[in-house]
């Protein structure tokens, strides 16, 4: 089968031309001085983009890793946790809690929805036994954020651990990990930053490090082990393992584009992308997934579909007749994604997005406006460019 033309799905997603010359540097010997200094400098530049002081843990793997190292490091048996559940992923925190060993608390809704800041502060005004709260920032399925800016703070003055995944969070949306008090924050690099999926990238506060140290049960001598990562490398300047030569100089390449362009008009890009997306959508005739405007993510664009059309069909489809590569719904639900991530949000990319769903589904029997769907997202795009 011939490579897709435009890859234009929820991860991971497209990468320049200057990211790509990053992956195929020289293979260095991960001790070489060389690559040493590399390493130290795109931890510094992730936390930049993190905006925050606490260390920096670059973990060898895809996010997962990050995440599920974070977690076992943190729950000792019997912890009370509190579950934030408006999608896969944060449904899927829950199972891991409970496996590990917590005493799990959920606040659940529809994957079309979000759990608010007031149900939060309610949950934790009425349990004062909760130790940490996880929450998912971005849920990439449904298409939906969470309040981070609201739910941090919350947490931090009752002194309660925060654990965030924030895959697809971070440059997607505004980020504030000092400011809001996050205590473990794990991004993913093939995501808004548009690197590859080689690497976790994790925010660990001197608070989240203390309860590590205290916990028995954390990883240590480990592939899922942050404490080996902070004695080893950030301690004595010595890898754990070695390392992804090739993945780090993507990474530093994705990361330098991100700074020289500025966090906010990254953010700013994003936003236009989805606000493009989302106007041509519903000028076609489509129905967003979320329920409410303002808890729309701005790194994907889930479009509700009827009950008779398989959306893994639909992505298919897209992909053999007109060369696009899109999402379904990952289980979240009946959707279909349109992205817009990394070098993918700006200029055209959510047009051709647009015009092939909107083909793929007229092709399946949808009755669709393609036309006025095209117009309204030009009109947007060209309205913010003048």
């Amino acid at each position: 089968m011939a490579l897709p033309d435009f890859t234009l799905s929820a991860g991971p997603v497209s990468v320049t031309a200057r990211t790509l010359a990053g992956l195929s540097q020289p293979m260095l010997y991960h001790y070489d001085p060389e690559f040493k200094a590399a390493f130290v400098r795109t931890q510094d530049k992730v936390a930049q983009i993190f905006k925050t002081t606490n260390d920096i843990v670059l973990m060898q793997g895809e996010a997962i890793v990050g995440l599920e190292g974070a977690l076992r490091s943190l729950i000792t048996p019997g912890m009370h946790v509190l579950n934030l559940v408006q999608g896969v992923f944060g449904k899927g925190t829950g199972y891991w809690v409970s496996g590990f060993g917590a005493v799990l608390h959920e606040i659940e809704v529809g994957y079309d929805d979000a759990v608010s800041p007031a149900a939060v502060e309610a949950y934790l005004d009425e349990h004062p036994e909760i130790q940490m709260v996880c929450l998912v920032a971005s849920e990439t399925p449904s298409g939906t954020v969470t309040d981070v800016a609201k739910i941090g703070p919350l947490c931090r003055d009752r002194g309660i651990l925060t654990y965030i995944d924030t895959v697809s969070g971070v440059l997607g949306m505004q980020w504030e990990t000092d400011e809001w008090g996050l205590d473990v924050c794990v991004a993913g690099a093939q995501k808004c930053l548009g690197g590859p999926p080689g690497v976790a990238l994790i925010s660990v506060s001197q608070k989240a490090w203390d309860v590590m140290y205290a916990n028995p049960a954390a990883p240590r001598d480990s592939y899922l082990s942050l404490i080996d990562w902070k004695e080893k490398w950030l301690g004595e300047g010595r890898f754990p393992y070695t390392p992804s030569v090739s993945d780090m100089g993507g990474l530093e390449a994705a990361l330098d584009q991100a700074l020289e362009e500025g966090i906010d008009a990254v953010v700013a890009r994003h936003e236009l992308a989805a606000e493009v997306t989302r106007a041509g959508a519903q000028a076609m005739g489509l129905e967003l997934w979320a329920v409410r405007e303002e808890i729309l993510s701005a790194c994907v664009t889930s479009i509700r579909l009827p009950d008779n059309f398989d959306n893994a069909v639909v992505r298919d489809l897209a992909r053999e007749r007109y060369g696009v590569m899109l999402s379904h719904g990952q289980g979240a639900g009946n959707l279909v994604r349109l992205s817009h991530m990394g070098p993918t949000a700006g200029g055209m990319h959510s047009i051709i997005g647009l015009a092939t769903l909107g083909r793929t589904l007229a092709d399946l029997g949808m009755p669709v406006n393609i036309g006025a769907g095209i117009e309204a997202a030009l009109s947007v795009l060209s309205a913010q460019r003048k």
